[in-house]
This record gives structure tokens, C-alpha cells and sequence, in this order.
């Protein structure tokens, strides 16, 4: 199933329908503020599952990242950092990039692995701030890679939904996607390092 939903004012019925999905255990297909990505809710072990063979990946060893709403959701799923990294953060969130911090020990128990960072992501997307917001906890998420030899993500709505419709429980169409995934910050160490540059450009 695919449903319209318009980043600029998402209909809270359509809202309703995403989080009576995911709360019952389903995978859903989402816009970011970078590409088309997998997402479930952080609660539902066997949806992981599910998205881990859709990307043909082991859960245990896949860089699933979380996707929150706000700052104030990290100190449930991240140990303790330092005020530069917070400032870091606000200062570049919401936006497309994906900050590696060091998980507390709720995350190993969620994927079920013995994880010792997470990716956290707040995209700069109104569908995802309504979801997260509503839901009250994060999402699970890995980026929709495409076979294509040129593009490497897949943009075009109609055309996730021809290739993912009978695999995943809820397709929402945001509009275009990006072709430029998030650019990756570690924030583990002592000085933040760019791990990837993509759509973001780090302002310190």
C-alpha cells in the first residue's frame, strides 16, 4: 500500500495509519531529508529482521541508524558526551547528516548484537518529525540502495512502489527523493571526523 502524504502539512489521519503499522510490527518505506529509506519501530525485533534481508545484510553486523525527532530522545540509547559534540549536533540538526556516538546498553539489546555505537539521525523532513513525535520513540532506518549502475538510490516514488509494494507493509509517497545520502560524523573519539561526505556540509 502507498499513501500520499505532503511533507508541508502531513494529514494526521495518514500520520495515524503510519503508527498503526509500525506499532503492530511492520516495515515502512519513507522520504528523509537525503533519500528513500527502510524504517520500523525500534520495538519490533522481528521488523528489524525484515529489513535486514530486504538489504541482504546480517542484523547483528548492519549500520542501522536510529532517527529521532529531537535531541532530547539521545540520552535514552547514547552514553554520556561532551558539550562541543551537543553543540555540534544542535547546530547541524535537523539535517542530512548521520552522527555515530557511543550506544548505551539498551542498543545491543534492540539488535541483538553486541553494538557498541549508533548512527543517530534527525532529518530535516516534516513526515518524520509527525511520525516520531506521535509515536514517542525512534525508528530504526537503513537508506534504499538501487541496482542501477549510475544512480545509486532510488528516487522516483511509483518506482519504489513497483519494486517494494508486495515486500513491505507501507510505502509513503513524500515526493522526490534525493540522490545524496547523509554525510557521517564519528563522534567517538576526541575530535569529530567525517567518516563520509555527502548531502551535508559540517558548520562547527
Amino acid at each position: 500500500m502507498m499513501i500520499k502524504i505532503y511533507p508541508e502539512n502531513p494529514a494526521p489521519k495518514h500520520i495515524k495509519m503510519v503508527i498503526d503499522v509500525l506499532e503492530s510490527g511492520g516495515v515502512v518505506i519513507f522520504p528523509t531529508d537525503t533519500v528513500y529509506a527502510f524504517g520500523c519501530s525500534i520495538y519490533q525485533p522481528k521488523a528489524l529482521d525484515k529489513i535486514a534481508r530486504l538489504k541482504g545484510v546480517k542484523k547483528e553486523k548492519a549500520n542501522f541508524s536510529f532517527i529521532f525527532n529531537d535531541l532530547s530522545m539521545l540520552s535514552d540509547f547514547t552514553k554520556p558526551f561532551d558539550n562541543s559534540t551537543f553543540r555540534l549536533m544542535r547546530k547541524n540538526l535537523p539535517g542530512p547528516f548521520t552522527f555515530i556516538l557511543n550506544a548505551n546498553n539498551k542498543v545491543p539489546k534492540i539488535f541483538q548484537s553486541k553494538k557498541k555505537t549508533i548512527g543517530i539521525r534527525i532529518p530535516d523532513n516534516n513526515i518524520l518529525a509527525s511520525i516520531i513525535e506521535e509515536l514517542g520513540h525512534p525508528l530504526v532506518t537503513t537508506s534504499i540502495h538501487d541496482d542501477d549502475e549510475i544512480l545509486e538510490y532510488t528516487t522516483d516514488p511509483e518506482l519504489i512502489n513497483e519494486r517494494y509494494s508486495d515486500k513491505v507493509d507501507l510505502i509513503i509517497d513524500g515526493g522526490y527523493g534525493d540522490n545524496e545520502a547523509s554525510t557521517v560524523v564519528d563522534c567517538t573519539g576526541d575530535e569529530p571526523v567525517i567518516l563520509r561526505q555527502e548531502k551535508g556540509f559540517l558548520e562547527d
